[in-house]
């Protein structure tokens, strides 16, 4: 749907079964952090997760040759949170954030950060635009480069959202 046929997909499961869905994965339990809005970076499924995907994506460039300069890490909800907290210490080329947050604070740790597209619903019923709006404000004073993006949808991937990532991983890596 990407319209991309010169780059390479693969997109890693998270390693949980879900609760509510027959066949469904996450990355970590939210049942005790609906709201989103405390810091749960050290929850131990999380923790776990980050170390699999982290792991996971320094495996890449020995099964498809492509480097981590490369290389796009790109996630929705749980998925768009684990980008950041990820992708905001590895040397990616870039972030697509879809209707994803931040998982506690963050502090200036890298001395420059991938770009980012960070995209969410104007009625996202799942993931509050608020947490959208603070981890691109709490984004922006470490000065990361966010081209941010909201659109009257709900907790979704929209075709105008399809349009955001392919303009986003074109001019990121061409």
């Amino acid at each position: 749907m990407l319209e991309l046929p010169n780059d390479q997909f693969v997109v890693p499961d998270a390693p949980f079964p879900h609760p509510q869905g027959i066949g469904g994965k996450m990355w970590y339990d939210l049942s005790e952090n609906l709201t989103l809005g405390g810091d749960i970076s050290m929850q131990s499924d999380l923790v776990t997760s980050r170390q699999l995907l982290t792991d996971w994506l320094i495996s890449l460039e020995a099964s498809t040759g492509v480097p981590l300069s490369k290389t796009i890490l790109g996630g929705f909800s749980q998925g768009g949170a684990m980008t950041l907290d990820v992708g905001l210490h590895l040397p990616l080329a870039g972030l697509m954030v879809l209707s994803g947050y931040l998982h506690g604070a963050i502090s200036p740790q890298e001395p420059v950060y991938p770009p980012i597209l960070m995209v969410h619903g104007r009625q996202d019923s799942v993931v509050p635009l608020s947490a959208a709006r603070s981890a691109h404000d709490r984004l922006s004073t470490l000065n990361a480069t966010i081209t941010y993006k909201e659109f009257d949808m709900g907790h979704e991937i929209s075709p105008l959202v399809l349009s955001e990532m392919q303009q986003f991983i074109q001019k990121t890596i061409g």
